[in-house]
């Protein structure tokens, strides 16, 4: 087999995710040659625009995978979160690495807990998940839409006026800023975005030769939640840039899913749960109770 690229964002995450990916595959087969190629997404071009309002349809995956289908690639590193639910043609996620903590934390300026900051203090973030659930246990507090990779995100804090920001653990952790934490938000306050904390691999549904070479990064535990969690959402028709949260995790051989929807003002939070052995089922199932309780009146207002 000669060289095989893997595509990659040229954001330092991003970079970090795909040199951890092509270090597990040259231990695995020292025989074989890898090289990156680092690409810009339509998400990394346009900055200075909230992500909801660009569109989230492969807004940071859709470069590489065009690079997969024109076979320029062999495989694409991404973070699972930002992969859509359907994925183009002709494509698959062939492997789901083992899940980094999945929840978000809180980065504060002055190290305040977020349920200690003053009122009305300014907290950072473009994610309308994050925002959302934010205003619901905190009404009183007012955001700024914040964009850029992790370290642009970590300057901005320090230059302006912002109290404290709201990212995800892994990329915190991968990046090596546990220090930075101040804290891990509990499920209760925030859920997480779907498959966050998972790098996925993606390759062209036909390179049956890459797929064996992935077969040993998938981790079955991470796949089992993350695909209940991809299931709810393809259920419930949203994208990153809707106000959903879910978790899955397996608990003595059962995948349990807890999820939410809420409306952008944060006045209208809806939650539900489900367990079962079929991620898929389970998924589909907890989508379902959601739906029940409103779900689709509040996403078809934010659409």
């Amino acid at each position: 087999m000669k060289n095989i690229r893997i595509g990659t964002r040229d954001s330092q995450l991003a970079m970090w995710q795909a040199e951890w990916v092509k270090h597990q595959l040259e231990l695995l087969y020292p025989h074989l040659s890898f090289e990156l190629v680092p690409m810009k997404t339509k998400g990394d071009k346009i900055l200075d625009v909230p992500l909801a309002k660009i569109g989230d349809k492969g807004l940071f995956t859709k470069e590489l995978e065009h690079g997969l289908l024109s076979n320029q690639l062999d495989m694409a590193i991404h973070s699972l979160k930002d992969l859509p639910t359907i994925l183009p043609q002709g494509l698959d996620i062939c492997a789901f690495c083992e899940r980094e903590e999945p929840r978000d934390v809180f980065l504060s300026k002055s190290g305040t807990l977020l349920e200690e900051l003053p009122e009305g203090a300014l907290v950072g973030t473009s994610s309308l998940r994050r925002k959302s659930q934010l205003k619901h246990y905190r009404p009183d507090l007012r955001f700024t839409d914040l964009r850029g990779n992790l370290q642009t995100r970590w300057r901005k804090l320090q230059e302006s006026e912002m109290d404290g920001i709201v990212l995800a653990a892994a990329g915190v952790k991968r990046l090596g800023w546990e220090e930075r934490i101040t804290q891990i938000l509990a499920e209760d306050i925030m859920l997480s975005a779907v498959g966050q904390g998972s790098i996925a691999v993606e390759i062209a549904e036909d390179r049956n030769d890459i797929r064996d070479l992935l077969a040993h990064l998938n981790h079955p535990e991470t796949e089992k939640a993350v695909c209940a969690e991809r299931a709810l959402m393809r259920r419930l028709e949203g994208g990153c840039q809707v106000p959903i949260g879910a978790l899955g995790q397996n608990k003595s051989g059962e995948i349990h899913l807890k999820a939410m929807v809420a409306s952008l003002d944060g006045n209208r939070l809806l939650k539900a749960q489900g367990k079962g052995t079929d991620p898929e089922k389970v998924g589909v199932e907890v989508a379902g109770q959601l739906l029940s309780l409103g779900a689709a009146e509040i996403l078809a207002e934010i659409r």
